[in-house]
This record gives structure tokens, C-alpha cells and sequence, in this order.
């Protein structure tokens, strides 16, 4: 479906919960995080209903997210049921990758056949300190044998941070030279924990990228989003570049997001939306849901977001990642 300033909206990003495993230092501060209690989180049937609604305006792929998706001890149940809902082409997920391993038959028999796994350091020891706790080694296994489950797509998304992890630009590159994967750079959202973190423009990653190798590149698919995509010539994967802040891409905006307590939210830094609730406890039907969320999303504010000086500071959105979905 159209907004009013004609943007193609056809991916919808979903959160099922705000709790993850890990505690990244730019996600969740390390200590004294409240968390959604069980009974706050969308259960299985509100997210079919919420799915089938969102299909039914023109939704075409669904993206699970959280906090960690995989931590839902119903998340088999929940994959399933999207997997049934007529007119939804693509699942895909962001995930942290630790219990990825044990569930990618569970993805290729349920249609989830696109698969982002947060990496930002390719150095044990540098990991397990962003992430508090990560296990490199586990993640690279996993990594290497999700490329031979022949999915059709396989994404690691880095966040750059300067003084950090910027001097790995080159080392994440070198892994598609031989990895079927996408690479993806995504600048940090100043969005909670974020704010503490100084992000690295994907300008002047692109532009060192270039020093070193001939860059091709490469269209990606509209249900994509924003991400600008290339290959290092003679590479087998892919590197791609999400620029929210340097290379603002509102005009081009194609999701909207439902965060695991059941908000409509329109644009990632504000917190514009609608309750979808009490539309999933009463008797409202899935059709007059769609016609709800239609309405919201044509009418999807703001145009484009300031999160490098915001206009009004009492829209800013106050959550975390976690709990806004990622």
C-alpha cells in the first residue's frame, strides 16, 4: 500500500520479545534492564491476527525480530502459523545467532529463508566484551554451516563504532571473498544505550572499501529496504550499507514495525503509532484490523525523521532497541 507521500509500504519488521540473552553494549545497559513481563508479549494468535491484517493491505514480507526471537519458547509455533498466511512471500530474521544452529530445519521447513546475524567483531576477546558475554567461536561455526543450508539469503549485520571496532572494516569485507554472506554496515541509531556510542559513517567506510578493492554494484530487491548493496569484483558475497544518519533514506521508507507489546510503530525514532491491543482482545475482526492499520499507515508520521537534532523532544521515542524491535 501507498502513504500519502506515496512511499511503498510492504515489509512489516516484528517484534516478539523485548529480552535477549546477550547485553551488546549499544542495545541494553548491563545491569537493571525491565523487561516485558510473559503475559505483556503478543501471544502466538495475536500475531497470526496482526500477520493476516498486515497481509491483507499489502504487506509482502515479515521480518522477526526482538530483543532475541529465538529465546520464545513458542517461536516454533509462532513461525508456523506466518507461514500459513496467504499473501506473505517472504520470512526472514534478526538474530544474535546462539541458538540459530538447532533451528535452521525448523526455518527451511517453514518458508524463513532469509537470515541477519548481528557480528560486530571478528576478535574473540573484542566480541565477548561488546556483547558481554558472546561466544565468537560458536557464532563462526554457525555462521559457516547456515552458508550450506543453501538459504537464499545469509546477512551479518556490523555496527561500527569509533575506537572500537572501526580498524575490522577490511577483515568483514575480506569474508565474502569466499563466504556466500552479505555484509552489511549499519550506522548506530542514537536510540538508548546508542547515545553512549560514536557512530562511523558509512561514507567514509564506502570510500575506504575503495582504496583497497573495485566495487561493483549490486540492485537489491524492493522488500529489501534501504540498504545500498555492492561486491568486491571477482568476491562471491556481498557488502551492503545502511545510512540512517549520513544518507537519510525517508523518502524511500517501506516498513513500518510492531513492537511484542503490540504497537504500531511508524518510524523508528519517534514514537508514532497506534496501540494494536485492544483490537486483538475484543471482537474485532481481522479484516476491520486491516482497515485500522491501513489508516495509520497512509497517514504515517513524521516525513522524515531529525535524529541528529530532533524537532520536538517529547516525540522522541524513549525505549531501547530491544524493545522497539530492532
Amino acid at each position: 500500500m501507498l502513504d500519502k507521500n506515496k512511499r511503498q509500504i510492504n515489509y512489516l519488521r516484528l517484534s516478539i520479545t523485548d529480552h535477549c540473552n546477550l547485553r551488546c553494549k549499544y542495545c541494553l545497559p548491563e545491569k537493571d534492564t525491565n523487561f516485558y513481563s510473559n503475559c505483556d508479549l503478543l501471544n502466538s494468535n495475536e500475531i497470526e491476527k496482526i500477520v493476516k491484517a498486515f497481509s491483507l493491505i499489502g504487506i509482502k514480507k515479515v521480518r522477526i525480530t526482538g530483543g532475541e526471537p529465538l529465546v520464545r519458547k513458542d517461536f516454533k509455533e509462532i513461525l508456523e502459523k506466518i507461514n500459513h498466511i496467504e499473501g506473505i512471500d517472504k520470512i526472514a530474521i534478526t538474530t544474535n545467532g546462539f541458538q540459530l544452529l538447532e533451528n535452521l530445519d525448523l526455518f527451511k521447513e517453514n518458508g524463513l529463508n532469509r537470515i541477519n546475524i548481528s557480528l560486530d567483531s571478528l576478535n574473540a576477546k573484542k566480541y565477548n566484551e561488546i556483547t558481554r558475554g558472546g561466544d565468537f567461536d560458536k557464532i563462526f561455526k554457525t555462521i559457516k554451516e547456515a552458508t550450506l543450508k543453501n538459504f537464499e539469503k545469509i546477512r551479518l549485520n556490523v555496527v561500527i563504532m569509533e575506537g572500537i571496532n572501526d580498524n575490522e572494516i577490511l577483515d568483514f569485507v575480506n569474508l565474502t571473498k569466499d563466504l556466500d554472506i552479505g555484509v552489511r554496515f549499519i550506522e548506530i541509531m542514537p536510540i538508548g544505550e546508542g547515545k553512549k556510542f560514536t557512530s562511523v559513517k558509512n561514507s567514509d567506510i564506502l570510500n575506504l572499501i575503495k582504496e583497497h578493492y573495485l566495487l561493483e554494484k549490486n540492485s537489491n530487491l524492493s522488500t529489501d529496504g534501504p540498504a545500498s548493496y555492492y561486491k568486491v569484483s571477482g568476491f562471491t558475497g556481498e557488502i551492503g550499507f545502511i545510512s540512517p544518519l549520513s544518507n537519510r533514506f525517508c523518502d524511500s521508507c517501506n516498513r513500518v514495525r510492531v513492537t511484542s507489546n503490540g504497537f504500531l510503530k511508524l518510524c523508528l525514532h519517534y514514537n508514532k503509532g497506534i496501540d494494536l491491543i485492544p483490537y486483538l482482545k475484543d471482537e474485532t475482526s481481522v479484516e476491520t484490523l486491516a482497515m485500522i492499520i491501513e489508516k495509520a499507515i497512509y497517514d504515517k508520521k513524521p516525513k522524515e525523521h531529525h535524529m541528529d537534532n530532533s524537532e520536538n523532544i517529547n516525540d522522541i521515542e524513549p525505549n531501547g532497541m530491544n524493545k522497539i524491535g530492532g
